[in-house]
């Protein structure tokens, strides 16, 4: 395999995952093939287009496996797939992993500079593409890119018959795969190791800076493990998603956890509260990963009391802290759902989450302890553990561990502390092991040498009833350094001033150091494709639209009291 694809050396720990049981040594597909043999004409999947069972999926998975190797795709090449969640996206990349080809997921919202980018650093030899979604050409983009993609021969096209050169429909490529099927010693050649790439998805930018996070078949699948038993999940579970299967939240609980239970998936392609309601009444959904964006939408969707929400058991809120007001509106319109939260990245799934047999105390106050097979630390400047309650670092280790960033180990391992990753993230650890978010180390905002709770903050606007959202970010002042900006986003069109938010904080007694000094409304914040607020465009907006009114304010004040000292 290419330097390119050089992952980080198995630590010492790998045997110890093994004979625990965090690592099984299998591939997903090993997974499905179980589920087709067991339950073949089981519901396997619902989406948009119809109901797939596990023998109708496997079809689809052998003819598109043996057509992409047919048209010349080898073990270790690259297949990036850019579809909306979909049975054509599990096809795509069951069919990859049974002809040993690595999966690179790319988010159905990005364009131009993003997809160029990422399929020329993964060196995608065969991408898979809709033909036109929500209005826009994903053929014609890749046909505008061909030039600065010198690895890609192949482009997939679902919904269409493409027949320029280098391009396939998907159902063209099926015709091809059933001309020309696999034999079982081909795959059996071509089948990689399970400590082999598995994956490269790039993260998802709430830094600003997306890198190929490399996840080999053990540790990605490590991170849907634990689920089965600390939920009571099986195959009977039916299963929602709505997050991009090309973000990890999507492809772990959307795509792998399914799959591995021999379970339901019923996929949405884009995230809409009111279809939701509906698909739990008719599939009689259990169980819904997302961000917490998703479960606001949710509570205030209109018609959630007139519908049938009693299958739905569980909610598993990803990506940032869960509000308390939330998870309390939440107990109050759905007393049957169990809310919980919990914590993770790319580069390591998701490491801690609450679960339903947790105090109501620890729910609504921490997001949950660490996964069987994770261990997380919390420590200070110096990388010395914190005392319990004590706000510092988070740093992690375990089998859910990814194997490095995509050509740049050495900035890899500049992220590690011994074997410690350190995520980035702020946060504190109670006596119980339970923990809590408070912000990435670039969201601390550090005003006149006082750091400001920046999650605690949010809570507390998250109380006022007329915020539906809030986020709270740094901005450059001339004599503070830093002050808070916060941007928020109302659950009804109205006014609401910088003096209305400050006399609120006051009724809550929150010290007059932490009150924002800026205040924005807006009808809805940057996000990731995952739902997480992009807090670095907040910090550039608000610093190029008020810097220098926070600026001239300054100079106002100081020359007012020069004026008065006279």
């Amino acid at each position: 395999m290419s330097s390119k694809f050089d992952m980080l050396p198995l630590s010492e720990a790998a045997e110890g995952f093994k004979s625990q049981g965090f690592w099984k040594d299998r591939l997903l597909i090993d997974y499905f093939d179980d589920a087709v043999a067991s339950h073949p004409q089981a519901t396997a999947h619902v989406d948009a287009s119809g109901t797939y069972t596990y023998q109708d999926l496997a079809r689809m998975v052998q003819d598109t496996a043996a057509g992409l190797a047919d048209l010349g795709v080898d073990a270790g090449d690259v297949i990036s797939i850019q579809l909306p969640n979909g049975h054509h996206w599990i096809v795509a990349h069951l069919a990859a992993q049974r002809i040993g080809a690595i999966t690179n997921p790319l988010v159905p919202i990005f364009r131009d500079r993003e997809i160029g980018y990422m399929a020329a650093k993964a060196g995608s030899k065969a991408i898979f593409v809709p033909g036109v979604f929500r209005k826009f050409d994903h053929a014609a983009m890749i046909e505008r890119l061909r030039g600065d993609l010198p690895d890609l021969e192949h482009c997939i096209v679902v919904g269409s018959d493409d027949k320029r050169d280098g391009f396939i429909g998907f159902k063209d490529l099926l015709e091809r795969g059933a001309a020309h099927p696999l034999a079982a010693e081909q795959i059996s050649a071509r089948r990689p190791h399970a400590d082999d790439l598995a994956l490269i998805m790039f993260t998802s930018g709430t830094t600003g800076s997306p890198k190929g996070g490399m996840h080999s078949h053990n540790t990605v699948l490590a991170g849907s493990l634990p689920w089965e038993g600390r939920l009571g999940m099986d195959s009977s579970s039916v299963i929602h998603m709505a997050s991009t299967f090309a973000h990890l939240t999507g492809y772990l609980y959307g795509v792998a956890l399914p799959i591995m239970l021999g379970g339901t998936l019923v996929a949405q392609q884009v995230w809409n509260a009111s279809e939701f309601l509906e698909l739990v009444e008719k599939h009689g959904i259990e169980h819904t990963s997302g961000a917490t964006p998703f479960l606001q939408d949710l509570l205030q969707a209109e018609g959630l009391e007139d519908r049938d929400m009693s299958s739905l058991a569980r909610f598993c809120c990803m990506g940032a802290p869960i509000p308390r007001a939330v998870l309390l509106e939440a107990k109050e319109k759905l007393p049957s759902l169990n809310v919980f939260g919990g914590w993770g990245q790319t580069e390591c799934c998701l490491v801690t989450m609450g679960s339903p047999q947790d105090p109501q105390e620890k729910i609504l106050s921490s997001d949950g302890k660490a996964l069987p097979g994770m261990e997380v630390r919390v420590v200070d400047l110096l990388g010395e553990p914190t005392p319990a309650n004590e706000e510092g670092k988070i740093q992690v280790r375990g089998a859910f561990l990814f194997r490095g960033y995509l050509g740049a180990l050495d900035k890899t391992l500049e992220e590690f502390d011994g074997d410690w990753f350190d995520t980035g993230d702020l946060g504190n650890l109670d006596e119980d092991g339970y923990l809590r978010l408070s912000g990435r180390t670039k969201d601390i905002i550090i005003r006149g040498g006082e750091n400001v709770p920046v999650a605690y903050v949010e809570n507390i606007l998250y109380e006022h009833p007329l915020i539906n959202a809030a986020a709270l970010v740094a901005i450059p002042h001339p004599r503070l350094q830093e002050v808070g900006g916060v941007v928020v986003q109302l659950k009804e069109p109205g006014e609401f001033t910088l003096e209305d938010m400050r006399a609120f904080l006051a009724s809550k007694g929150l010290a007059k150091p932490y009150w924002p000094e800026v205040l924005k409304l807006v009808e809805d914040f940057p996000r990731t494709p995952s739902g997480k607020i992009q807090k670095f465009k907040i910090r550039k907006d608000l610093a190029e639209e008020f810097g220098a009114e926070l600026a001239a304010m300054h100079a106002a004040g100081l020359a007012a009291a020069k004026e008065e000292s006279k």
